[in-house]
């Protein structure tokens, strides 16, 4: 599975902070956003491996009881931080799996992009940091996939015609299984180089790339 170049974000990429989950004190939410924030800046100044527990809390300026008061070790930490964002695009791919082809070609007919996928590119944006470390050369070999088999599947079954959703035959399962692939290497590019094309960009770029014919311009 590739992995990003071992760069630094552009220095406008946005930090976020984690999302606040409900009911949870204020106090564990910010030192969930300084553990974020220590992972983020660790794994890509020395990559997961050779992070401690110990670098986290410093850089966090957290105590180790605090730490394990919520986490086991750095993987579980790591895992709670993926595990939400997986959760965030769940519904995201709701919609996606709504939609049907001739809820999209209107959209490419007229050259514009699909809302749900500007959103979708909205929510990578606001994890830009997060994607660009987990999904980089010290990060986490795990997490491409599982957005390969989650989100980037539902992309691309979302605009199958209706009568090759449920075809069981090989060639529907390596059409996907393909174009999921591609799908994942257009977000990786993306992330790796800056996100600097807007998010109704890259959704004409993704709306595009599935639907273009040979010889055809490759003017958006």
């Amino acid at each position: 599975m590739p992995t990003l170049q071992q760069t630094r974000p552009r220095a406008h990429a946005p930090v976020v902070r984690v999302r606040a989950i409900a009911g949870e004190d204020r106090r564990i939410t910010r030192s969930r956003a300084a553990l974020r924030e220590a992972l983020v800046a660790l794994m890509e100044e020395r990559g997961l491996e050779s992070v401690t527990v110990n670098d986290l809390c410093n850089y966090a300026g957290l105590t180790r009881g605090t730490f394990y008061n919520h986490y086991q070790d750095k993987e579980a930490l790591l895992a709670a931080f993926e595990d939400e964002i997986i959760a965030d695009l769940a519904e995201l791919e709701k919609r996606l799996g709504a939609l049907g082809v001739q809820d999209v070609l209107p959209y490419i007919a007229e050259k514009r992009p699909v809302p749900v996928l500007v959103g979708l590119f909205d929510y990578l944006r606001s994890q830009g940091d997060f994607l660009h470390a987990v999904l980089g050369a010290g990060g986490d070999v795990r997490f491409a996939p599982r957005l390969r088999d989650t989100l980037c599947t539902q992309i691309v079954e979302s605009i199958l015609h209706e009568r090759y959703r449920d075809n069981p035959t090989a060639f529907v399962g390596y059409y996907v299984a393909f174009f999921a692939s591609a799908y994942l290497g257009v977000i990786m590019r993306w992330v790796e180089t800056g996100m600097r094309e807007t998010s109704e960009e890259m959704a004409l770029i993704s709306q595009r790339l599935l639907f273009i014919k040979p010889g055809e311009s490759i003017e958006l």
